[in-house]
Order: C-alpha cells, then structure tokens, then sequence
C-alpha cells in the first residue's frame, strides 16, 4: 500500500476508537451502528465515504482478531478478553452499483463554462492592474481549469503534469507540439501503479491556452511541472477549489452541485452532444467498460437513438398516409 493510504486508514481507526471511548478488544456492533449513524445524519458523509471508513475498520479488525498474528492471546492475557469482528454485511455500508456519487453533482452547462473562464481571465487582469501579489497564482489556476475540461481530467491528473507530457499529434497538426497530453499518474486499480494513457486535443482553443501560459505565466521556473506551486512544489486540491468556490460564488452560480470533477463531467457530456463517438470519448476518459463512461452520458446511446429515430420516423409516415376530412 501507499503510505498517504495506510495513514488514512489509521486514522479512521483512531476516529472511531475516540468517538467509541473504548479499546479495540471492547468493540461491539453497538458501537459500529452508534458511529455511522452519527456520520450520516449529523455530518452527512457520502454513502462511498462511508464504506470506504467502515473497510478500513473492517480490515483492522480482522487483522487483530485473526489467531495466526497472535494478538487475541495477548490481549486475553492482559486484559481477559480479545478482540473480535464487529463489522459485518448487515451493519456496514454495502457496493451493489458502480456510481456511487451524490445526485446533485452536475456538468456545467456551455454558458457556465463559458461565464467561468471569462470571469478568471478578468481576475487575472484586475490582479495585474492593480499591482498587488498573486496575479500569476490567479493565471496559474485559470489555466489549469481551463486544461482540466479540454482533456477531461481528474485533479491528480492535472497536478502532476509536466512540460514533457505533450506531443505533436500526425493526424492533426493544427494543434501544434500540444495535440497530444501523456497523462502519466491515471487512476489506478486496487493495489496497482497509477495508469497511464493518452488524450488527444480536441479543442482549437487548447493549444492557444497552453502556449500562453509557459511563454507569460509559468515563466522561467527550474521545474519541469506545469503548474507548479508559488513554493516550487505540486498543487494540492484544496487551493483549486477554494478559488473554484470563490469564482461561482462571485458569478451567483448554485456550488453544490459544481466542483472540480465538473470540468470532467463537461467534457465528456459536450463531446456526446457535439456527435462524437462514444467509444473515443470512452478512450479519451481512460475508462476500461462503456458503462462507466455512461455514467457522464446525458444523450442516448446509438441503439436508442436508432430506434427513437426509427419510431419517429414511422409515426410520421403513419400520419402523411392517414386520410383527411371526414374519411375514416
């Protein structure tokens, strides 16, 4: 396991042994039903969040009851009891569909992307004009929401590309050294390297965006990441999404439904209404099965539209023969 993952995981441990106010060894069911019914209706944790917390408990509790590491021996000597496991199918949180998102999350709508990037190219130059500190801060993440809808990526995604990841694409130079981005950090599976792949430019505005800001805003840095912090280092999510807030708050746009992963949703949803082919938007995602890139899908798929189409056009037919006037 990563380190960031085995922290995160002791840490839910110790959440729940302070909440509980008791031992491992004195756990019960009680104890687990107590804790998550106080997450969903006081903090209203997501239904994944919740899992995710209650398997990282589960694999503790398994571990220090399992006879073969010998802790329940331990613990029985010391103390007159042992650990055991309290976590099961009928009081935990359970996976039965792959999306398990909140409903209200949403893809902008063109206007509002559109309202958005205007609104953090004029903070860029209000900053400048003013003289204050932070302009390039501002231009830095304007730019970088701007290449997280052209190439549908997730956070991590963005954050760690570099000058490098960008190549000129044969088959459409137009868009120059930037028709081509190697996302080398992709969301990994289940105790396996990060997936890389590659996404291909589609917008004729990327390029520009790009060129822009390693010529006037990225500047000089001796550091091969694109978007580097004002310390030299990766930028963490929480920086991106406070000036995200801040901006839709500004433009009167409702944020509960709107984050980072919008720009994402965005992308693949305008390239199925634009036409384009579902299974180049399923590549271009990075999603190994269609149904995942279904989730973002809010246009019929070719079958439906086929036979949509098709009754449509059968209806019609059916009315242009039907008789007029009074004949039956």
């Amino acid at each position: 396991m990563k380190f960031d993952t085995i922290d995160q995981r002791a840490r839910y441990v110790r959440r729940f042994m302070e909440h509980v106010n008791e031992y491992p060894w004195h756990w019960t069911p009680t104890h687990v039903e107590e804790y998550f019914g106080d997450l969903r209706s006081i903090r209203h944790l997501s239904h994944s969040t919740l899992r995710a917390h209650q398997s990282a408990l589960r694999h503790f509790t398994s571990y220090v009851s399992n006879p073969d590491y010998g802790w329940d021996r331990v613990c029985e000597a010391r103390f007159g009891t042992h650990p055991s496991q309290v976590f099961y199918e009928w009081n935990t949180a359970t996976h039965v569909q792959e999306f398990e998102g909140r409903p209200a999350k949403r893809p902008f709508t063109r206007q509002e992307l559109q309202r958005l990037f205007d609104h953090a190219d004029d903070e860029v130059e209000l900053i400048e004009a003013s003289g204050k500190k932070g302009w390039q801060a501002a231009y830095r993440d304007a730019v970088m929401l701007k290449v997280a809808y052209s190439y549908g990526l997730r956070f991590n995604e963005l954050r760690h590309l570099q000058t490098v990841d960008f190549a000129t694409n044969p088959h459409a130079r137009r868009f120059g050294k930037f028709g081509v981005c190697k996302i080398r950090f992709g969301k990994s599976r289940k105790a396996s390297p990060p997936k890389p792949r590659s996404v291909l430019t589609v917008f004729d505005w990327t390029a520009g965006v790009l060129e822009d800001w390693l010529a006037n805003g990225r500047g000089t840095l001796h550091t091969p990441d694109l978007f580097p912090s004002e310390r030299g280092g990766l930028i963490v999510e929480s920086t991106l999404l406070r000036r995200l807030r801040r901006y839709l708050d500004e433009l009167g746009m409702p944020s509960d439904g709107l984050d980072l992963h919008s720009l994402r949703r965005s992308y693949a949803t305008h390239l199925l209404e634009a036409g384009w082919d579902p299974r180049f938007v399923q590549y271009q995602m990075g999603h190994e099965h269609a149904s995942t890139t279904g989730i973002y899908q809010f246009v019929s798929d070719d079958f439906r539209n086929t036979t949509l189409r098709a009754s449509l056009d059968r209806t019609l037919g059916e009315a242009l023969d039907r008789p007029t006037g009074g004949e039956r």
